[in-house]
């Protein structure tokens, strides 16, 4: 690593990779700089443990027709998924699948608690999510569990508001071949320092300097990735410290707990067409929490399992095993213990464990989504923040870390005036 460079980028996730290109097209002197061992952050592809592309972190292309990976994508040769549902959504009750009738009224129990929410958001309340769904009797675990994936936090702790500026779309649409390997193959020309964590930005001289694990670097902009998690920790310090106002929102913006878990079996062990999804839940035991599933995802002979929220504290301390033999046991649950014989590999998330990330996205707590809009302003006029967190209307989303990731590249060349 150089000792002096015109702009720094701290992290190479999308945000930091997409700020990698634009600095690249520029001309001017910059430099990459990524804590882990491999770039790509939460958008990480996972090739080994079913024989077909994996998404670890993100997956879907929200917003399809507006997102600017979709180009990208098609450009590249990326094969995309463009259904509007799931070939075969099945819901479990503990003992046996819903009805059609029972599973109606429970996906109509999930989308009437969203609209609630996003109703309130849009009339300008910023309050807990709990305190404008209406109680959902026997399918409340569901309307809990889809909430919380929605958001990474449970609905006592999502902001109304917050929800409500989030832009969504029908257009959701899979990236059969990897989002993350999309992301990755995109950026591939940007040259990133792997393993180099940057501790401290000094900020008290007239140039800023970055102390890494690997010396100190000196430049005239910084565009920082890192995630609202790692800089409210403690882990990317300043000097001074952050002014309140930002330190604020950068506590305000929490990253929940939402894990995967991907599992191999020796055989087709489910018997469903591929890409079948599952929601699973035990209504004689509620507290078990929800399961979702894509079972036999592009024709493998596996499944991808979805846990989330404060409950998976536990597993997450007790390690990947733990974690994976949760999963199993909720599609054993599901399909008989037999299929637990054919299980031949696993491989479980631990974003809500890793340092240098420390959660799925971002949600503002309740009372405090005003605050995600302070992380645009910026810092100093030459420290610039992007990533999913300030993504704007696509916050906690792939393309929203990208488009901000441009958008502070910009700022940080026309601090110096460097636009070509």
């Amino acid at each position: 690593m150089i000792s002096h460079t015109d702009v720094a980028v701290i992290g190479a996730g999308a945000a930091g990779l997409a700020a990698g290109l634009r600095l690249l097209r520029s001309g001017v002197r910059f430099e990459v700089l990524e804590a882990a061992d491999h770039v790509g952050g939460r958008a990480e592809t996972d090739t080994q443990t079913l024989g077909t592309p994996v998404d670890l972190g993100c997956h879907w292309l929200h917003d399809a027709r507006n997102n600017p990976f979709t180009p990208i994508a098609r450009s590249l040769g990326f094969d995309l998924w463009e259904g509007r549902s799931f070939r075969d959504r099945r819901l479990h009750l503990g003992a046996r699948y819903a009805t059609p009738p029972e599973s109606d009224a429970a996906w109509q129990a999930v989308d009437d608690a969203f609209d609630a929410v996003w109703a309130a958001g849009e009339a300008g309340r910023d309050v807990p999510a709990r305190d404008v769904i209406a109680p959902a009797g026997r399918w409340q675990p569901l309307v809990d569990h889809w909430l919380t994936f929605m958001a990474s936090a449970p609905p006592e702790e999502m902001s109304t508001r917050d929800c409500a500026l989030y832009r969504d779309s029908p257009d959701n649409w899979a990236v059969l071949d990897g989002y993350g390997a999309l992301v990755q193959a995109h950026a591939r020309v940007v040259p990133v320092t792997l393993s180099c964590p940057v501790r401290r930005i000094d900020r008290s001289g007239p140039r800023l300097r970055l102390e890494t694990d690997r010396g100190t670097l000196e430049c005239g902009a910084v565009v920082v990735t890192a995630s609202p998690a790692v800089i409210a920790g403690g882990h990317l310090g300043f000097f001074p410290a952050l002014p309140d106002h930002l330190a604020e929102a950068f506590h305000a913006l929490r990253l929940g707990m939402v894990e995967k878990v991907a599992l191999a079996f020796d055989r087709d062990v489910f018997g469903v067409a591929p890409r079948t999804t599952l929601d699973a839940f035990d209504e004689a035991a509620p507290g078990r929490g929800v399961v979702s599933a894509i079972l036999n995802p592009d024709g493998s002979n596996g499944a991808l399992v979805h846990v989330m929220g404060p409950s998976i504290a536990p597993l997450l301390d007790d390690g990947p095993d733990a974690m994976a033999a949760f999963a199993l046991e909720a599609l054993a649950n599901v399909f008989g213990a037999g299929i637990k014989a054919h299980a031949v590999r696993a491989r479980a998330t631990r974003w809500a464990r890793e340092t240098f990330i420390g959660g799925a996205y971002s949600m503002a707590q309740p009372g405090k989504a005003h605050l995600r809009a302070r992380l645009h302003e910026g810092l100093d006029g030459r420290i610039f923040f992007a990533g999913e967190a300030v993504g704007g209307s696509a916050y906690s989303t792939c393309h929203g870390a990208h488009l901000s990731g441009i958008a502070a590249a910009e700022a940080a060349l026309a601090c110096a005036g460097a636009i070509p």
